[in-house]
């Protein structure tokens, strides 16, 4: 009877702990191989995908577009105005006194001298003296236009005999029209005044903005 227990007893059982451990040890390893393998797998994937997205990410690619020349995307109002150059004292002086000669012969020539025609014709001349003389030289606007109003009206004088009957014909005739001649000073220097004002308006708020 007790023959039988002690064979029951004695008998070796399977190794199952060599069986698990080697199992637990594929079943570790596994996922970590796949892991391993997949790994470049994904960063492949996610390298095409960033790579592919990003393009993507800023819209549809814009062309260049054409450059505009600066008369192309000027204004209309900017190119009709009118040219405003800049003259100095000795530059309005020159340019006085040549219009108003150039207008003196041709008065002589078409209009028989008339002495009201070159006055009234003056004064458009010392308007723009005063506006295109640079902002340095304001005031030799009003110094210059008188000379080149006495040197226009030289060919309208009535000729004399010698110098001295020229002298009395040019007073006389500066006598007659002294009138022109104010006039076109005081319109100089009142062209000259206002941009006089608008340029120190312009300082101030310059100074003020800052």
């Amino acid at each position: 009877m007790e023959h039988p227990r002690t064979r029951r007893g004695t008998v070796p059982l399977p190794p199952q702990t060599g069986r698990g451990g080697a199992g637990d040890a594929r079943r570790r390893n596994g996922p970590v191989r796949a892991g391993r393998a997949d790994a470049p797998r994904r960063s492949g994937s996610g390298a095409r995908s960033g790579s592919g997205a990003a393009p993507r990410t800023g819209g549809a690619p814009r062309l260049p577009q054409p450059a505009r020349s600066p008369t192309a995307a000027a204004p209309p109002a900017a190119r009709r105005r009118m040219p405003d150059p800049r003259l100095t004292g000795l530059g309005t002086g020159l340019f006085s006194v040549l219009v108003t000669v150039t207008l003196g012969w041709l008065d002589r020539l078409l209009l028989g001298a008339s002495q009201t025609a070159y006055g009234v014709l003056f004064l458009p001349v010392c308007v723009l003296c005063g506006l295109w003389v640079r902002r340095a030289d304001l005031l030799a606007a009003p110094v210059v236009v008188p000379i080149a109003f006495a040197v226009g009206i030289l060919p309208l004088a009535k000729d004399g005999d010698g110098p001295g009957a020229r002298l009395m014909a040019l007073a006389t005739a500066l006598a007659t029209q002294v009138g022109w001649l104010y006039g076109g000073t005081l319109l100089a220097a009142l062209t000259v005044l206002v941009r006089r004002v608008v340029l120190v308006a312009r300082r101030r708020r310059a100074t003020t903005r800052r």
